[in-house]
Formats: structure tokens, C-alpha cells, sequence
């Protein structure tokens, strides 16, 4: 995977800062739109650190606003096919340079919508395609999303990988409780009737500093690759928020890799090697400098068995338990996931059924004095297929998903950290027992407090957090100006999007 393969095919590279506009006055970059984008991204300050300045300005030259904004890298490669600039200045979403006086934001909605004032029927499409509602209970139009997702979603920059949405992963992440099915929003051609397009959403509830919000969940925007330069993004981003409005949830949360108007937070991905061998030879891990592959086959050793006592898969008896902790775990963080009961039954807990994979693995400690839960931890899978490799054919990765200890409640950081090392070096374990090749980990959460220590290396990658029709002051992300963790900057998100 290049360490780049996360959320986005986009690596989120860019230009350190530059002069008020290009060398030749073609093309006039604002300043303030530059350094949004170079805050919100401090990796793309460090790739030009140590270019010669004179080629980072040529850079610049070459690199129109919608270019700079949308996190395209210096060489001009990671073009996604998402919204232009142009689109999101007339969406209600924070527009650069909006607090450049650096004034106290006013947490709140940015525009107030009249359900009945929204209009009834989808916008046209161009001739040709037409508007349609997935049934995802019905296997055939589950199979058609899983095809066209499998073949034209997210794959890295050299067209190595792809992630490989399993239908067991699509029902888990798609039927969630309250999912509504003209969210599961489909293009078709009219004449073959062959799915070329979706784009998907669910409901559920975050908190923004303590304000419960009601929000869709926005996944899954997905176009053939024919027809990328139909502009059919805007037009399915549209579509998605006039059904959303006329079921009365007016905001949304979504994630990607390009820098668009305007991130709340943005975290790093990491990336601890299961199997490194098998990394290397798939082009995923490089083999460092002066090193061999028995030392990093060596390096990334763990051990045979957890060391936790009282650990074990979690039950549909734990559900209230984990519930409790992970709530008042939750609460913690500025921007997190308001679950209830019923969500984290559908979210956690994995229910044996025929012809269904395992798609989420779930963990709790339970003490063998009290029998009283003290810990929890889950991750899930999302597999990568490996394009035209002569011995691998995917990548099996795990994600690290939620988890929450009552050591946080301690007041005690050094205790946490400890507490966390071991829980998650016991993730590690059952992860690898469970045959994953790779555990992938975002910055958000307390994840700085063990993601070095654990031997997780730093991926190329970054997931940026939006939030639709909702204005509030940028979260922590657990990185600082260096793209690094950071334990100073913990405590922003507590949410983890698929």
C-alpha cells in the first residue's frame, strides 16, 4: 500500500508557503487560502522542506487555487474526483480564510434549512443516466455496489491496490440502526442499467463540545472510472443532501484525503506490519536502508499469546457494560460518537451467521475478581485487493475501531499509557492470530500515547474530518506541526469513520 492507502488515493502533498501569487502572474493563489490549506495539513509544509526553493516556486506556477485546495501533490499525480473549489463555495460549509481575524467562532449551524422548501425530485442528470435507490437487502443490487466499489473506488497513486469492500462489510456498514434505504443513493445507465455510480449515507449522532447533533454519515462516493470527468461528484453530493434534508437531518460528517473547504480536524495514519514479508513483497512496507528482511521479520515479532488476564471476545451479554465505558470514555474528546445501546450492538458485537465473514472484532477485560468490565478494544477488516500480483491477491488489514479503559478515569496519564501499551499490543496479538498482514491506526483518539512505542510506522496518508452545515473551532488531531504524534494534542476526535 505505499503506506498511502487510506481513506483517499491522495497523499495530501503540496507546497511549502509561498509568495502572494505566481512568479508570472498568471495565476493569483490568496495567501490566506495557502496557509488554511498548510495548517490544516502540515505534511504539505514538510515535502517541500528540502526542494530547492526555486523549484517550489515553479511548482506553485503550475498549480491553479482548485489545485492547491483540493490537496493535489507538487507533480500534479493524486487528482481525486471530488467537487471542485468552485462547488463548495456555494455549499454551507466553512470557506477558507473565514477566521483569518482569528476571531472566537460561533459553534452552530451555518444555515438554517426548510424541509419544505426543499425541493421534491433529484436534479436532472446528463443524458444517458438516471437516478436510482439501491435495495441493499435484495443480493443482486448488494453484488452490483460491491462490484462497482471493488473496481473503481479507492486505490493508491501507483494502481497497486484497491480496497476490497467484502457484502458482509457493505451490510455491517450500510444497515446500521435507522439506515434509511434512499440514503444508498445509485447512478445507473439507462440503456445497459449497469450501476456507475453512488454514493451512500447512514444516520447516527456525534457531540461537538458537548452538542448533540444529528448527522448522516457520508461514505461511499464512488464513480466508474469512464465517467470522471462527467462532474457527476457535485451532482451525487447534492442529490445525497436533498434526501437528507427531507428526512430532517440537516448536517453531516464525512471524511477524505484532499484538503476541501474546510477540515475540522486532520489526523495520520499508521501502520503496524503483521507479516512483513508478505508487505514487502506486495510493495505495501520498503526494506529500510542497512537493513535485511530476516531483521525486520525479527523487528516486527509478537508474542504468541495475549497477557491480559481476563480477556476475551466480547458478548451480547457485555453490551450494557461496554456501553457505560465507552460513553464516559468517549465523553472525553471534543468532537465524538454518541452511541446508543442498539448501535453498539450493531457496531461491536459479532453474531456468527451462515455465509456472513466476520467483518469487526471486539475485546473486553473482565476482571476474574469483580467479573466487572474494565477494558474494551475492537478493530475490523477491510481488505485490499492486490492488482495483477503473481502471488498475493489481498492485503487483510485491520482497523483499529474503538476502545476505552477505566484507567482513563484515573487522572493518572502515565497509568493510561501503560494500561494502553498492553491492550493494544494484545490487539496486535489477536489481530495477527486472526491471520491480518497489516493493523492500521489513525492519530485520533489517545492513539499518539502508543502508536511509536508499539512499533507503528508513520503511513503517507491523512484522513480529513468535515462536518456539513456546521461551523465550529478546529479539533485536535494528535499531530503537531510536524506530522508527528503528539500527546499534547490528543483529545479532539473521537470518531472513527469506515
Amino acid at each position: 500500500m505505499s503506506d498511502s492507502h487510506n481513506k483517499s488515493n491522495d497523499k495530501g502533498k503540496g507546497p511549502q508557503r509561498p509568495d502572494e501569487g505566481s512568479s508570472d502572474g498568471s495565476k493569483k493563489v490568496p495567501r490566506k487560502a495557502v496557509e488554511s490549506a498548510l495548517e490544516m495539513n502540515p505534511a504539505l509544509k514538510a515535502e517541500l522542506a528540502s526542494m530547492d526553493p526555486a523549484k517550489a516556486a515553479e511548482a506553485l506556477t503550475k498549480m491553479d487555487i482548485s489545485q492547491l485546495l483540493t490537496g493535489l501533490s507538487v507533480g500534479g499525480k493524486n487528482q481525486k474526483d471530488m467537487a471542485s473549489y468552485k462547488f463548495w463555495q456555494t455549499q454551507p460549509v466553512p470557506s477558507f480564510g473565514d477566521n483569518a481575524q482569528k476571531k472566537p467562532i460561533t459553534q452552530g449551524p451555518i444555515k438554517m434549512i426548510n424541509p419544505d422548501e426543499v425541493s421534491k425530485t433529484p436534479d436532472a442528470l446528463i443524458e444517458g443516466f438516471e437516478w436510482c435507490t439501491l435495495d441493499l437487502t435484495n443480493p443482486t443490487e448488494l453484488q452490483e455496489l460491491y462490484e462497482l466499489l471493488n473496481n473503481h473506488y479507492v486505490e493508491d497513486d501507483n494502481a497497486m491496490f484497491r480496497f476490497a469492500y467484502s457484502q458482509s462489510f457493505l451490510h455491517w456498514a450500510l444497515m446500521s440502526p435507522g439506515w434509511k434505504k434512499e440514503w444508498h443513493v445509485g447512478v445507473r445507465a439507462s440503456k445497459s442499467r449497469k450501476l456507475v455510480a453512488s454514493i451512500c449515507g447512514v444516520p447516527t449522532h456525534i457531540r461537538v463540545r458537548g452538542e448533540r447533533i444529528k448527522v448522516t454519515e457520508i461514505n461511499f462516493l464512488c464513480i466508474h472510472k469512464k465517467l470522471r470527468s462527467k462532474r457527476l461528484a457535485p451532482v451525487l453530493i447534492k442529490e445525497i443532501t436533498r434526501r437528507c434534508y427531507l428526512n430532517g437531518i440537516f448536517q453531516a460528517i464525512y471524511t477524505g484525503g484532499v484538503i476541501l473547504p474546510t477540515p475540522v480536524s486532520s489526523c495520520r495514519y499508521y501502520h503496524r506490519s503483521l507479516d512483513w514479508l508478505k508487505l514487502y513483497e506486495v510493495g505495501f512496507s520498503p526494506l529500510p536502508h542497512g537493513s535485511t528482511k530476516a531483521r525486520q521479520v525479527a523487528k516486527n515479532q509478537l508474542p504468541a499469546q495475549t497477557s491480559t488476564p481476563g480477556l476475551r471476545p466480547m458478548e451480547v451479554k457485555d453490551i450494557d457494560a461496554v456501553f457505560d465505558l465507552l460513553e464516559r470514555y468517549l465523553l472525553r474528546y471534543d468532537m465524538n460518537q454518541a452511541f446508543d445501546r442498539e448501535e453498539i450492538e450493531h457496531w461491536l458485537v459479532y453474531k456468527e451467521q451462515p455465509g456472513k465473514e466476520q467483518v469487526v472484532w471486539s475485546y473486553v477485560v473482565e476482571d476474574p475478581q469483580t467479573h466487572k468490565i474494565t477494558d474494551f478494544v475492537s478493530f475490523y477488516n477491510l481488505e485490499s485487493t492486490v492488482i495483477d500480483h503473481p502471488k498475493h491477491e489481498a492485503v487483510r488489514a485491520a482497523y483499529l475501531y474503538y476502545y476505552a479503559t477505566e484507567t482513563a478515569f484515573t487522572g493518572d496519564k502515565k497509568a493510561l499509557k501503560e494500561r494502553l501499551l498492553v491492550l493494544m499490543n494484545d490487539a496486535l496479538i489477536c489481530a495477527k492470530q486472526a491471520k491480518f498482514d497489516v493493523f492500521n491506526a489513525l492519530t485520533l483518539q489517545d492513539n499518539p500515547l502508543f502508536l511509536e512505542q508499539l512499533k507503528f510506522g508513520a503511513g503517507d496518508g491523512q484522513l480529513h474530518f468535515y462536518l456539513y452545515n456546521y461551523r465550529c473551532a478546529p479539533i485536535a488531531g494528535g499531530i503537531n506541526e510536524k506530522n508527528l504524534p503528539d500527546e499534547n494534542q490528543m483529545g479532539g476526535v473521537g470518531v472513527v469513520m469506515l
